[in-house]
């Protein structure tokens, strides 16, 4: 519904009011009861401050890092004062509170209702990519269903389709690139389990779709390298050739080239035209400590937006004008 058809449809505005901020008392009860400011609390249990008191509480605690306080302030004012010019920021900014105490499903449903009342604001690229960082920080360890990587992706990718020239957009690409090394990660993970019991067929299709779907990923290297010796176990030393000329080529330096090579020296099996390893300074003293660390490792944590605050009086008082 447009924010013209909210204004002209014709509610119990007393009603409204009464059950609003009832609704207000309950919020900050809650947030009472997880320790909050209990004079401030107390303070809009007596009563619903001015829209303007509210807004400018909200940015304060979020200042002081009260996130809980902060988000409380927020919701009240969007409850009591719904069509108040203040609001489209309190959804923002209620979003920010609610994504800095990790409660990402309430995050999220600030900025989706932000982006739906405001698809035209100037702040809908940063609301975009706030609401694509809760997805992202909530990517699950590689030995998990990876479901949430999948959405996290795609929200990230609808920031840098949608604003490819803000300053987003990098940023999200970076995030999409670790989101694709975690799906690899995954995939390696299914492949050795494959390998490890023998299920040859099943674990040469899982390193294919690491080689074939994430060639920009870090795992491409190993994936070639265990498909050498999954193809070895299977007799099909053609495959092999082929697979460790791949490896040689694109990766002559890499310790998993150094391991294919020997792999097929130690089954007599190296031909004239086998290149030799690179020398390099990548050596492990283990293979499996190498594999036990690959694609298991956590995503970084993105850093909080927004990087500056700037805060004004009047009307707009305190309004976050900069959100990186």
């Amino acid at each position: 519904m447009s924010l013209r058809s909210i204004r002209n449809h014709s509610v119990d505005r007393s009603a409204g009011r009464h059950a609003a901020r009832y609704a207000s008392i309950a919020v900050i009860l809650s947030l009472a009861a997880c320790g909050g400011d209990k004079k401030t609390i107390n303070d809009l249990e007596s009563h619903v401050p001015p829209v303007e008191t509210l807004y400018n509480n909200g940015i304060d605690a979020l200042r002081d890092q009260r996130y809980a306080l902060s988000a409380a302030e927020f919701d009240v004012l969007q409850q009591n004062y719904p069509y108040s010019a203040y609001v489209a920021n309190a959804q923002l900014m209620g979003g920010y509170a609610y994504y800095l105490q990790d409660k990402y499903p309430d995050a999220v449903q600030q900025l989706d209702r932000f982006l739906e009342l405001h698809p035209t604001s100037p702040d809908a690229a940063y609301a975009f990519y706030l609401r694509a960082l809760c997805y992202y920080e909530q990517v699950a360890e590689v030995q998990r269903d990876q479901q949430g990587t999948i959405e996290a992706m795609n929200a990230l990718e609808e920031v840098i389709t949608r604003f490819p020239q803000s300053p987003y957009a990098r940023d999200a690409q970076l995030k999409v690139d670790l989101c694709r090394d975690h799906l690899a990660g995954k995939e390696m993970l299914v492949g050795r389990y494959y390998e490890q019991q023998r299920s040859y067929h099943s674990a040469v299709n899982r390193y294919q779709r690491v080689v074939q779907d994430f060639q920009t990923t870090n795992h491409v290297p190993e994936a070639l390298e265990r498909l050498v010796e999954v193809y070895l176990d299977l007799g099909l030393t053609d495959q092999a050739h082929r697979t460790a000329a791949v490896l040689s080529y694109n990766y002559p330096g890499s310790k998993w080239y150094r391991y294919a090579y020997d792999t097929l020296r130690s089954k007599h099996l190296l031909s004239a035209d086998t290149p030799a390893p690179h020398a390099g300074p990548d050596k492990v003293s283990a293979k499996s400590a190498d594999a036990n660390a690959d694609g298991a490792r956590p995503l970084a944590k993105a850093p909080p937006p927004p990087s500056e605050v700037r805060a004004r009086r009047g009307f707009f008082s305190r309004v976050w004008h900069s959100v990186f």
